[in-house]
């Protein structure tokens, strides 16, 4: 089944209709003829023209924020490294972006920019123009973290803040000085009741989706924690997020509905990234403990801990090439320098180690996760990441918070490939049918072949 749109049946948040459908709306100012302090230089590649004309249609762009600049690459070019665009920002660092999948074809591209300073630009490559947002930290003076494009929209998208928050914005909205408002109705039609805030509980809306207050940015503002948000992901069905945060817990919240389905807690230290598998059954946490957590939403079970990095680790993907409904292959990258590849299936579910993994006498690992939504009402008390709390007596916030899980009962799991990929600590990792491709802290960009039945192959 398909989602519906995040925010539907808020009349006020429908996109403009355009006379021509296919023509996409761009930003309103020109980056190359900017004037702004905060942009201090824009090269374009001489050819760039040619290189667009010449190059393949099924070729793939690449997009990279490196210290103050940010680059757009063709990888299909055979100078990967001759940029079609550079942009150096004078103050800020562009600490994350996004693609619009949605709103993407061969002469429109969306993207939007998350900067230390907190501010956003929306940015199309192809007409080179641009708009900012949150301008001087009007709505949130933190650095934003990390920033996504709400699935399947056109103008809506997520960004997370270092103060702990979630703000959505609109491309096409003007900023207004954000006051959070004090009643929140999640009905438009009469007498809606207003959506109580528990300031107890770990999500607060302090602006909904479904406000009437519209007219200007932001669109929703979602309080989770007073500690920095590292990382989020929407899950495949486009019904959920996953959100990781500083103070070591990941969070699974229904952001259509805005309610918090269950939160659950890192052995030691903070979650800094985080993937949902292809199939949505399954999420991965990476942490500063060294340790990737396999979590099962649905079963709120965690299945295994993965050990094979010696460090944080920094990013997480699955190979949708090597996954099927039984098996799954995913990867994973750390401040050691290391890509590791790893290998679970479904039999593991069974496993002693696994199914013992839940406290005696806490709530039934078999209650669907959809339906602890329905306990939200009652207050619960924020559980450290190293907290042994057991669930034993059977408390109502114990359907939502599940503590952490001693290693003695949890299935631990060794990497299939372990190699050292880099001299500079890894940061990125991502799968394409032929290939693995890394990122170091450094700027180094490394596409890493597939195996085949040629002679070894070294990376690119």
């Amino acid at each position: 089944m398909s989602a519906p749109a995040f925010g539907d049946g808020n009349a006020l948040l429908a996109p403009e209709k355009t006379k021509d459908p296919n023509k996409r709306r761009k930003p309103k100012n020109n980056m190359t003829k900017s004037n702004s302090s905060f942009i201090s230089r824009v090269i374009i590649n001489e050819a760039f023209s040619k290189k667009l004309s010449d190059r393949p249609s099924d070729g793939l762009f690449a997009f990279a924020n490196i210290n103050r600049a940010f680059q757009w690459l063709d990888l299909s070019s055979s100078t990967k490294a001759d940029y079609l665009t550079k942009i150096l920002f004078t103050k800020a660092h562009c600490l994350s972006h996004d693609v619009n999948l949605v709103t993407k074809s061969p002469s429109h591209i969306d993207i939007i920019m998350g900067f230390s300073t907190g501010e956003i630009i929306w940015w199309e490559p192809m007409s080179q123009r641009y708009t900012r947002l949150n301008k001087n930290g009007v709505i949130n003076k933190t650095p934003v973290s990390q920033i996504r494009w709400i699935p399947g929209a056109e103008n809506l998208f997520l960004a997370a803040h270092m103060d702990g928050t979630l703000v959505v914005y609109d491309k096409e909205k003007e900023d207004a000085i954000f006051s959070p408002e004090e009643e929140e109705t999640k009905s438009n039609g009469e007498g809606a009741t207003p959506k109580v805030v528990d300031h107890y509980r770990e999500i607060n809306v302090l602006k909904s989706v479904h406000s009437k207050n519209q007219k200007n940015n932001p669109v929703a503002v979602w309080k989770l924690s007073n500690q920095r948000i590292n990382a989020l992901e929407f899950s495949p069905d486009n019904r959920h997020l996953a959100v990781v945060s500083e103070d070591g817990t990941m969070r699974i919240i229904d952001y259509l509905k805005e309610e918090l389905v269950g939160v659950y807690n890192a052995y030691y230290g903070g979650f800094t990234c985080v993937c949902w598998s292809p199939d949505g059954k399954y999420v991965l946490t990476g942490g500063q403990d060294d340790l990737i957590s396999i979590w099962c939403p649905s079963e709120t079970t965690l299945i295994a801990r993965c050990q094979g990095h010696q460090s944080w680790v920094t990013s997480l993907a699955f190979d949708p090439w090597r996954c099927d409904e039984r098996n799954y292959r995913f990867g994973s990258v750390g401040e050691d320098c290391r890509l590791c590849l790893w290998d679970f299936n479904v039999g593991m579910l069974h496993k002693p180690k696994a199914t013992s993994s839940r406290q005696r006498g806490s709530v039934s690992s078999r209650l669907p996760m959809l339906h602890r939504a329905e306990t939200q009402g009652t207050p619960a008390s924020r559980l450290r990441s190293d907290s042994v709390v057991s669930a034993a007596d059977g408390d109502e916030e114990n359907r939502i918070n599940h503590p952490v899980e001693p290693l003695s009962r949890t299935a631990i799991l060794p990497p299939v490939l372990t190699k050292i990929a880099d001299k500079d600590p890894l940061s990125w990792i991502e799968f394409t049918e032929e290939a693995i491709m890394t990122s170091c802290k450094t700027g180094h960009i490394r596409t890493w072949s597939r195996p085949s039945d040629s002679p070894a192959q070294t990376d690119s």
